[in-house]
């Protein structure tokens, strides 16, 4: 089955009470900007977590610029807004796939898999005619059973153990500018891992009418061909947040893969890894 629903379906499906339908917003330069835009206007019954506070915990010597939460601040954060065991989570942001797909990857990581995300986003909703509220939703608190799949999830060593091997993918998720190397905006060394290859994450997108759709599976199959030559596939970014979106669009296509959720900043945080450059 799709990780993914359209938004007449969610407008059809609105009041089904196993639906938690999540805000996921946010803009890695402005922190505000999600719970800014929450308040201006949001699907009808959603809640919001806040990417940064909510999906990421405190940065610190290494783990990488957006370090994944401990296992008891995520069931915390999902409980408080009102996740149960059955529970249909549905994630949306602008339609870019970036902070719904980082939800997407979390929930599934804990091991609940009634989670999609609304392909179009907030834009495709408005357009179908989906209601917009500017209040915020309550939530009584929920009960979720965690089940963590660890072989989603790898470390520095485990990607330093595979450098180079030719029957491993190391994906790069970041445009090709920073994968060599030419400018870096944010981290303190640019360039890639050694031997990764390069799959720009807004590349699975499709632009119809100026809104975002992830592209179909059989696209997305044809996009990733190449990675079915390797024996293990492995998704990285700068932080771990726009790997997701690849991430989702591998299991569209069908490809399993793992996802390095420390990522390129986890990686030069180890003054001994090497970095390559074009």
């Amino acid at each position: 089955m799709s990780n993914l629903v359209n938004a007449k379906w969610l407008i059809d499906n609105l009041n089904n009470e196993k639906l938690v339908i999540v805000d996921c917003r946010f803009n890695l330069m402005d922190k505000e900007y999600g719970k800014r835009s929450y308040e201006e206007g949001h699907i009808k019954g959603a809640k919001r977590v806040d990417i940064e506070k909510d999906l990421s915990s405190v940065v610190k010597a290494h783990g990488g610029r957006h370090p994944i939460p401990s296992i008891e601040e995520l069931k915390s954060t999902f409980e408080n807004i009102g996740i149960n065991d059955d529970s249909i989570v549905i994630s949306y942001d602008e339609g870019d796939l970036s902070g719904a797909s980082r939800l997407w990857w979390i929930l599934k990581y804990l091991g609940h898999d009634k989670v999609y995300v609304l392909n179009g986003g907030l834009e495709a909703y408005k357009e179908e005619g989906g209601e917009i509220s500017i209040e915020e939703t309550k939530s009584k608190k929920g009960d979720l059973t965690i089940n963590v799949k660890e072989n989603m999830k790898v470390d520095m060593n485990y990607v330093k153990e595979r450098v180079n091997n030719e029957k491993i993918a190391l994906v790069d998720s970041r445009e090709y500018q920073r994968y060599i190397g030419e400018f870096e905006p944010v981290d303190k060394k640019a360039g890639h891992i050694p031997g990764a290859l390069n799959f720009f994450w807004m590349d699975i997108l499709k632009k119809v009418d100026d809104k975002y759709y992830l592209k179909s599976s059989e696209e997305l199959k044809k996009q990733f061909n190449d990675l079915n030559n390797y024996d293990e596939v492995i998704v990285y970014c700068g932080s771990g947040i726009t790997a997701c979106p690849n991430s989702l669009a591998l299991s569209e296509a069908g490809i399993n893969h793992k996802l390095y959720a420390g990522s390129f900043s986890d990686w030069i945080s180890y003054d001994e890894n090497e970095v390559s450059i074009k």
